[in-house]
């Protein structure tokens, strides 16, 4: 039996050999059409993979039961773009801790950190630019500019890392990066807005 998002569909497990035939086919058709698959129980038990392509190795004869929940893919954007916020007010604070490790001399444990900021931030930029171009109807304003300043930010920081130069990469965490991060709380509340009233 296949249930998708409380009903029970028209195809059948055995219909198929492996469990990521099943989703690729539910997936696919008309009624996962704007929708994002959020969960995926097998005989009950949450499924998800620990390896790419895991659904594969999952024969159908040992399955009895599939079930597919979803939400439109507004809803998830506009989820998702409620999360920003808080990931540029994380950044910000994180910017602060760092600049303060360098400053102390402690200079591992700031890289590690810096290391995962950096990865944040880009992530970030990645998926702000996502939600606008894929989801919101405009722009938020300043988004250009401020996406310029920040990816400009990480490339100069990437730079003075580069050089070794602790206390000037302490300097910028402080007084440009997390100026810079704070900046983007306004534009991270106009997109969620913007999204949750395209998800009504």
């Amino acid at each position: 039996m296949i249930v998708v998002d409380g009903r029970t569909s028209d195809k059948s497990v055995s219909d198929f050999a492996n469990l990521e035939e099943i989703l690729t086919a539910i997936m696919a058709s008309d009624e996962m059409k704007d929708r994002v698959i959020t969960d995926v129980l097998v005989d009950g038990a949450a499924f998800s993979e620990i390896y790419p392509h895991q659904a594969e190795d999952m024969d159908s004869a040992s399955i009895t039961s599939v079930e597919i929940r979803s939400v439109p893919s507004a809803q998830m954007a506009a989820s998702i773009a409620a999360e920003m916020e808080k990931v540029a007010r994380m950044m910000a604070g994180a910017a602060r801790e760092i600049a303060r490790l360098f400053r102390e001399a402690s200079d591992s444990v700031a890289l590690e950190l810096l290391q995962d900021l950096l990865d944040v931030t880009r992530d970030f930029l990645n998926m702000i630019d996502t939600l606008c171009k894929e989801h919101a109807s405009r722009i938020p304003d300043g988004y250009q500019d401020k996406t310029q300043k920040l990816a400009d930010m990480l490339s100069e920081m990437t730079d003075v890392l580069g050089n070794a130069d602790w206390i000037l990469l302490a300097d910028m965490l402080e007084y440009d990066f997390q100026p810079l991060c704070e900046e983007w709380l306004e534009i991270c509340r106009s997109l969620h807005a913007e999204l949750e009233e395209a998800a009504k």
